[in-house]
């Protein structure tokens, strides 16, 4: 238990440097986030600064900060919303989810790291930040079609980065034999069909009451009481104190009412938020990042070229044009809170190496530099690229684009939709056959590599598959 004069001179130190820190960097038209992250290693143990606070007094608030950051990204979430952008968005947040987390784990078994360390680093480098993205734009007032495309492929990568906390969250260095995957899976989705099947009946009709109350203050009370009661739920379950917050997050937004929450929990979501990257801040140790500095180089360029290449590639081939493909993909181009969440997550189950949490740290706090000039560079770099293409792609980008917006033009019938159904369940059996095959091979390639060498001779290493090296 902390002593009350403790608390107040760590919360006044930390708030004290986050806020000359954040003037700072505002001036220099720079992300506020990377303020808060260099008020944090100016408080850190790392630095020969006297100005060192209690981290676990600090790690405590960031947890807070977290919980609200979820709730607030949950009250942006609208399945209206992302039906409204269509079905290019999800596809596109998939593919370069898939394709990045893949590049990531590839790069991960490159080190040394155990499989179960790189899919951590591979999980913590695929989902781009809302918050610096949604912060970037408002500075520069971007407009467009691109915009509402980077803001819909951002709510799908959410939905997508809550599901690899859930299922990372009860992994251990001997889950894959402890855990079944499928098991694991079966759980999560029970779980979110209970909590939001009560949820769904409960938390709109409570909201809309609460609401017409007219009083701010009730309303603030009941709003932040649904959220932290839903992230302690989730917590007691088992899962990551994020999914319970989002989620209870968007059974809020389902009251319609969720404008005017998000307005009065916004002053209070802030405060906490910067404290948690302050806290990210004092984790980052230079030392470790000028030890791996490799690393770090290699991560942030499979950030930048794997996050611009995939998803202008996957933004193309779903109907956009190519300035507006490029302009999505130079946006995405950047890792934030999720990657520190997920990175925590590995480091507290002992899962990932301690270097995983300061490349992850260091990556972020390029890629948050870096994410303006891409979005400022973004619409003179898709007009030159649009220009200098050789007239042969010229000429296929505009022959499908046309066949993409003739297909959307053209009305439904009902053959179609059979059609699309079952084109969708064909993709999901396979989808669902492919990823058991794999997670299969992953479990049974030691036990298999064993018997082989007990048979043959051969070592334990010549026995294993090429891609498995060691256990997770």
């Amino acid at each position: 238990m902390h002593e009350a004069h403790d608390l107040l001179r760590n919360l006044a130190l930390v708030l004290a440097v986050a806020a000359a820190t954040t003037i700072l960097f505002d001036r220099l038209r720079q992300p506020v986030v990377f303020g808060y992250m260099l008020a944090g290693l100016i408080i850190g143990p790392h630095l020969p600064i006297p100005l060192v606070v209690d981290e676990r007094i600090v790690r405590t608030l960031s947890e807070l900060g977290v919980i609200l950051l979820m709730f607030s990204l949950g009250l942006e979430f609208s399945l209206r919303r992302l039906m409204r952008t269509g079905w290019a968005v999800v596809i596109v947040a998939v593919l370069q989810s898939s394709l990045v987390l893949w590049l990531g784990h590839q790069a991960g078994r490159l080190m040394g790291w155990s499989v179960l360390a790189s899919l951590y680093a591979g999980a913590a480098i695929a989902i781009s930040s809302t918050t610096i993205i949604v912060k970037a734009f408002a500075d520069q007032g971007a407009r467009g079609r691109f915009t509402e495309l980077v803001v819909g492929i951002l709510i799908v990568e959410d939905l997508i980065a809550i599901v690899l906390l859930a299922l990372l969250t009860p992994a251990s260095p001997g889950a894959s034999q402890a855990i079944p995957i499928a098991g694991t899976i079966v759980r999560l989705f029970s779980f979110l069909a209970g909590f939001l099947l009560v949820g769904s009946l409960l938390v709109p009709r409570l909201t809309r009451f609460v609401v017409g109350l007219q009083r701010s203050e009730i309303t603030l009370i009941v709003s932040i009481g649904i959220c932290f009661g839903a992230a302690a739920l989730a917590q007691w379950v088992g899962y990551s104190v994020a999914l319970g917050a989002f989620i209870a997050g968007s059974l809020i937004a389902e009251s319609g009412e969720e404008r005017q929450i998000a307005k009065l929990v916004e002053p209070v979501r802030d405060m906490f938020a910067a404290v948690f990257f302050v806290s990210v801040g004092m984790m980052i140790v230079p030392s470790l990042v000028a030890e791996h500095w490799v690393a770090v180089l290699g991560f942030t360029l499979l950030v930048v070229v794997g996050k611009i290449g995939a998803v202008t590639l996957a933004t193309f081939l779903t109907g956009s044009g190519t300035r507006t493909a490029v302009q999505t993909g130079m946006s995405l181009a950047q890792i934030g809170e999720f990657s520190f969440i997920i990175a925590g997550v590995g480091l507290a189950s002992g899962a990932a190496p301690p270097e995983l949490y300061p490349i992850v740290v260091a990556v972020s706090a390029i890629t948050t530099l870096t994410t303006p000039w891409f979005i400022r560079l973004a619409d003179p770099a898709a007009a030159w690229i649009d220009r200098n293409l050789p007239r042969p792609l010229q000429t296929f980008a505009a022959l499908y684009g046309t066949w993409i917006e003739s297909l959307r033009a053209r009305p439904e019938t009902s053959a179609d939709k059979d059609r699309l159904r079952r084109a969708l369940r064909g993709l999901a059996i396979d989808s669902f056959v492919i990823v058991s095959l794999s997670i299969g091979a992953s479990v049974a390639a030691e036990p298999l590599g064993l018997r082989l060498s007990e048979r043959t001779g051969w070592r334990l290493i010549q026995a294993k598959p090429w891609w498995w090296q060691g256990p997770f």
